[in-house]
C-alpha cells in the first residue's frame, strides 16, 4: 500500500474511533508477542467508552503513522496531567508518555485468522514477562532468516 493509501486507511481508523465507532484492524509487528501475534485481528473501541485506561490492558496510540498497539504500564500524574505509559510484552523500553488525547481505544477482542489459528490474548496482564519474550522474538527471527 502506497503512503497515500496508508494515510487515507489511518484517518479513517481516527475519525471512526474519535466518532465511537469500534474498528477491526490486522495486527503486523511482534513488539506484542506472543500476547498478539503478527496477522491477528484485533477489534479497538474508542477509550471514552470506558473511561481511563488501567494497568494491563492493551491501549491503541495514535501517532504518526498509525495506531501502536501496546499494553499500559503506567499512568503518572505531573503538573495536574496525567501521563500514560504503554510498552510492547517484547520490547526492551517503555514508549514516550502520552496524555489521554492520544490514547485512541482499548483492545477489547481477538479473531483468529489464517495467519494465527488461534486468537490474541487480550486479557489484562500487569507483569508481562519482557525478557523472555524479546528472547522468544529475536529467536524466531533468527530461524526465519536461516530456514
Amino acid at each position: 500500500m502506497n503512503k497515500g493509501n496508508r494515510d487515507i486507511v489511518k484517518n479513517v481508523g481516527f475519525n471512526l474511533l474519535s466518532e465511537g465507532k469500534s474498528i477491526r484492524i490486522k495486527a503486523h509487528g511482534y513488539s506484542m508477542y506472543p500476547a498478539i501475534k503478527p496477522g491477528s485481528l484485533i477489534l479497538i473501541e474508542p477509550i471514552h467508552v470506558k473511561g481511563a485506561p488501567r494497568p494491563g490492558e492493551i491501549i491503541a496510540v495514535k501517532r504518526e503513522t498509525g495506531l501502536v498497539v501496546h499494553r499500559l504500564v503506567r499512568t503518572e500524574a505531573r503538573s495536574g496531567v496525567t501521563w500514560y505509559i504503554a510498552r510492547g510484552d517484547s520490547n526492551a523500553w517503555a514508549d514516550n508518555p502520552v496524555t489521554i488525547e492520544m490514547i485512541a481505544g482499548r483492545i477489547t477482542g481477538a479473531e483468529a485468522t489464517g495467519e494465527n489459528r488461534v486468537p490474541a490474548d487480550i486479557r489484562i496482564n500487569k507483569k508481562p514477562n519482557y525478557i523472555v519474550n524479546r528472547l522468544r522474538v529475536i529467536g524466531m527471527l533468527i530461524w526465519k532468516k536461516i530456514r
